[in-house]
This record gives structure tokens, sequence and C-alpha cells, in this order.
């Protein structure tokens, strides 16, 4: 797994090894990673904005987002595993001054610093933690008014009160992008 495009273009991240089975850790592959950062791209983003990357696994999208311009990334996983795969990225990119790793659920977000303009969201496939976690995030104040949130599971995952803007379609991967009311 590696960094698609932006100053860190190329980079290859930790091996996930065995990952975390009880947290079904899956990275999003780098063909999907490069469909969707081309799709944020039509938004102007991730360039200039605050990034909070939920059910982080990896790390790999929110540090997409930093290395192509985005000013900061919140990185959000309570698996100890996907916490170390996190720093150690975040150290082999030399990002970890212009990001965050909370260590807690996707729903149990603190208060922010900053709105964000931009949500990844990939929970465990079939669970349904997506939608719980954003209507959570945006009821904190996570969330810019207009922000984009990605959202990443096997079928789509529409939330109450945000804008469908687009559906996607990777294998068994379905990538929903919707508008913060």
């Amino acid at each position: 797994m590696r960094i698609i495009g932006g100053q860190h273009r190329g980079l290859m991240l930790a091996d996930v090894g065995t990952g975390d089975i009880a947290a079904h850790l899956r990275p999003t592959p780098d063909r999907v990673r490069e469909s969707l950062f081309n799709m944020l791209m039509g938004h102007s983003l991730p360039h200039g904005a605050q990034v909070l990357d939920l059910f982080a696994g990896t790390g790999a999208l929110g540090i997409e987002a930093l290395s192509r311009g985005a000013l900061h990334t919140t990185f959000v996983d309570n698996g100890r595993v996907a916490q170390g795969l996190i720093r150690e990225n975040l150290t082999k990119a030399r990002r970890t001054q212009d990001s965050t790793l909370l260590t807690c659920a996707g729903d149990k977000l603190p208060k922010p610093s900053a709105p964000c303009q931009l949500v990844f969201v990939d929970p465990p496939y079939g669970k349904h933690l997506g939608g719980p976690a954003v209507l959570a995030a945006q009821a904190l104040g996570w969330l810019a008014t207009g922000a984009i949130i990605i959202m990443e599971d096997r079928a789509p995952q529409p939330v109450a009160g945000f804008a469908q803007i687009d559906l996607r379609r990777y294998g068994d991967t379905h990538i929903t992008m919707l508008r913060a009311p």
C-alpha cells in the first residue's frame, strides 16, 4: 500500500500484516483511493481542508489528504492495531505535526478544535456504524456547513439530512459522497 499523489506520492505505508480480524481492518485499495481523490478534485478538496478520518484503520486516506494539501487531519480509531499503524505511517510521512490521533470510537468523539470540510468514514463493512458516526460528528460540531463526507461500505449508506451527490461501486465496495446541510 502506498500514497498515490501529492508530495508523498509513492511513499510505502506500513505493512498491515495479519491486521486485526476482530476490527475488520482492510485498507482501501490504491485503485479505489485514486478514484476517490479524483472525485474530490472536482470539489477543490482536499487542498486547504481540515479533515476527519473516522474508522481510520491504517490512516491511508487521511495521509493521502495531507499529501494533497489538507491543512490538518484528525484520525479516529479505537483499535490498538490500527492506532499503531496510523502512528507508524504518520512518522514515515513526517506528518505528526499536522495530525491528531484520537483513540475513541467513531461515534464517541470529543469536541473539535475546528470544523472539518472533508470527512472519510470507513467502518467495518456491514455493521451500519457510518451513519451514526456522521450524525454524532455533526451534533458535536465536527462538520463544516457543506462538508463533503465520503463513506465506504458494501452497500450505499444514506444519512438522514445529508444530500447524496455521488455514488460509485468498485467490486464489492460502494463509495457514497454526501454533502452536509
